[in-house]
């Protein structure tokens, strides 16, 4: 019997081994599966545990340990404190702690700046008081977060250095190229209603910067409502000569604005742009010559031209009151009464409470009421 036993365990050594090595193999499989997904899982669920926002939120964690996230600021190529902002660099060492970094993007003009503004392209604008409009027209739910001087002799209706046109009135039937919807548009119905006219007295044409100095040059257009230094540089260039500015015309200043999703997510970023801001509105009103240094690459302007252009602009940001309110409701009412906008807009809808704007509004402009 041992003889016949060992035979018999000899003939179905090789089947057991085979059917054991098989089971042991799919085994450690689903071993080696199943606690791969339990280890997923679990990371899974840790990582819900904590939101983007806590992250963020949090300033006792050290910046690399955070989720870092970006916020998009246009980007100025003007004569102006934004613009200094980006090229001094302390709005990022400020918001760093924040779990914030920034990011600068340029623009063609105010619309084109509302239009990224709604398809959550940007998160801070700056234009002036005409886009706004247009965008809650659209129903674009946008914030106004802070206001500036107007500084009108900034922008201005040029016209060819040889033309015959000597005066607004001399516009009647004459091509104007002009950003729609712009402070060029607005200033433009001011001007010629003004001097007796209306907008349709004038052939509007719509051109965004760039192409609407293409289109000046190549005389393809009688006049051009422009900001600067695109004003400026053509006056220099022997292209253009000023017809007339928007000093005594312009009666409302910039806004700073931005989404309502982006208010309410994040305050405190808006609160610290601001206030770097306005220390850089009063910087660039105190030192000219260093403004003109630090421009001149940004604005293609050498410094002694920016020096002069430097008094067109009058610094610091303004509270926000109800006559701020007021007036831009004013212009509103202007673009809807021209059926430039399809619906009467209630500006209001776009300003926050006094007791909001003091949470995020500078400590000296508030000062300034």
């Amino acid at each position: 019997m041992p003889a016949l036993k060992g035979k018999f365990e000899f003939r179905k050594s090789p089947r057991t081994t085979r059917r054991s090595l098989l089971f042991a193999l799919g085994y450690c499989l689903m071993l080696s599966t199943t606690l791969s997904s339990c280890g997923e899982a679990k990371n899974n669920a840790q990582q819900s545990t904590v939101s983007p926002e806590s992250v963020v939120s949090s300033t006792t964690e050290k910046s690399t340990d955070k989720q870092v996230q970006v916020v998009r600021i246009v980007r100025s190529k003007q004569l102006t404190p934004l613009a200094v902002l980006e090229k001094e660099g302390s709005l990022e060492k400020r918001l760093e702690p924040l779990g914030f970094k920034v990011q600068w993007t340029e623009f063609a003009a105010g619309p084109q700046q509302l239009e990224a503004l709604n398809a959550n392209g940007l998160d801070i604008a700056s234009t002036a008081e005409s886009p706004p409009v247009f965008s809650q027209a659209a129903g674009v739910p946008i914030v106004y977060l802070a206001t500036t001087h107007p500084s009108g002799k900034s922008i201005s209706l040029l016209v060819p250095a040889n033309s015959p046109i000597k005066t607004v009135s001399d516009l009647k039937g004459k091509k104007v190229a002009f950003q729609k919807a712009s402070i060029g548009h607005y200033l433009l119905v001011k001007a010629l209603e003004d001097a007796g006219l209306k907008l349709s007295d004038v052939k509007s044409v719509f051109l965004p910067p760039a192409d609407a100095n293409a289109a000046f040059s190549q005389n393809k257009v009688d006049a051009w409502y422009i900001w600067e230094p695109f004003a400026t540089r053509n006056v220099q260039n022997k292209i253009a000569r000023v017809l007339a500015d928007g000093g005594k015309l312009r009666d409302t200043g910039n806004f700073y604005s931005t989404s309502r999703q982006f208010y309410q997510a994040h305050p405190d970023v808006i609160k610290v742009f601001l206030e770097e801001l306005e220390k850089k509105e009063i910087w660039t009103k105190d030192h000219p010559k260093e403004v003109a240094q630090l421009l001149a690459p940004v604005t293609q302007l050498d410094p002694p031209t920016l020096e002069t252009m430097h008094k067109k602009y009058d610094y610091g940001l303004v509270p926000i009151t109800e006559k701020t309110i007021i007036k831009q409701q004013e212009v509103a009412d202007k673009w809807y009464s021209l059926g430039l906008i399809p619906k009467k807009v209630n500006v209001k809808d776009g300003f926050l409470t006094p007791e909001e704007y003091a949470k995020i509004t500078p400590s000296d402009v508030l000062a300034n009421k």
